[in-house]
């Protein structure tokens, strides 16, 4: 592991780490943040998944959560949203698909089985690299995410709910197996059986596999994805049958932008904050 970049943050330190994975079987780059409370304890951590096209840098650079995590003494931790240094056949040509667009599955066919592994990446590597060499205490963990990433949270939050606290997502894909992103992504990650893409679908998840804590979601009514590929009222539909608790807000005007992140991010981190209080 090599430290990439570091500076002074909200009391606290920046940083970007570079390191080899073996779930990717290439170099990735990881962004964390560790809040003053660092300094002398392990802290709790919240981790952000970022969308297509994003690296680790885009939620760093433009959503101004620091400041947040540092007052709540929450590290944040922001992966990549794919392998990187590859040139598998077609990974470039789509900004929706390949290079930037992991989808956080374990891809099963090839090319991208060998490398697109990004929800193993994100379980159990990541946190194990983080746990050993920062001072962060990965068991106690909440996760967020953005679009892409937004999904990515909700999957992993609900596959996993005992190493997550509390999931939140700014306008997620809510059924990738049911809007172009999505059939798009899995068609190629997953082949062409349907019937295994259910267990990356938040919304056919939740139906059987409710969370314990109150799910998060803000969603802009300016969105120019919101009719074609995020499509809310699934997720909340399977939540009423489900049971599951949502508190969902539909947040007049805004759009599928950092803009959009930066005004609400204080709240998912106050909700993380408050899930793993509880939890303790």
């Amino acid at each position: 592991m090599e430290t990439v970049s570091e500076a002074r943050c909200a009391g606290g330190v920046q940083k970007t780490i570079r390191h080899q994975s073996e779930a990717t079987g290439t170099p990735m780059q990881v962004s964390i943040f560790l809040p003053p409370a660092a300094e002398h304890e392990r802290v709790p951590v919240l981790w952000f998944l970022s969308g297509l096209t994003c690296t680790e840098e885009n939620f760093t650079v433009k959503a101004g959560a620091q400041r947040y995590a540092a007052e709540a003494g929450l590290a944040i931790v922001a992966p990549d949203t794919s392998p990187r240094g590859l040139d598998l056949p077609g990974e470039h040509d789509d900004w929706d698909f390949g290079s930037g667009a992991g989808f956080y599955v374990d891809a099963t066919e090839a090319p991208w089985k060998d490398h697109y592994r990004m929800h193993r990446y994100v379980v159990d590597e990541l946190p194990a690299l983080v746990a050993g060499t920062q001072p962060i205490d990965t068991t106690r963990a909440s996760i967020c995410g953005h679009s892409m990433g937004g999904h990515g949270a909700l999957v992993i939050g609900l596959r996993h709910p005992e190493r997550y606290a509390s999931i939140s997502a700014f306008a997620p894909i809510v059924s990738p197996t049911r809007c172009p992103w999505g059939e798009k992504a899995f068609g190629r990650y997953l082949g062409a059986n349907r019937s295994r893409w259910a267990e990356w679908d938040a919304s056919r998840l939740v139906e059987d596999r409710p969370h314990p804590y109150e799910i998060l979601i803000d969603q802009g009514t300016a969105d120019g994805f919101l009719e074609t590929q995020l499509k809310p009222e699934l997720f909340e539909e399977a939540c009423g049958k489900s049971g599951q608790s949502l508190r969902l807000r539909r947040q007049e005007g805004y759009d599928h932008s950092y803009f959009f992140i930066a005004t609400f991010v204080g709240d998912h981190v106050a909700h993380a904050a408050r899930a793993l209080k509880r939890a303790c």
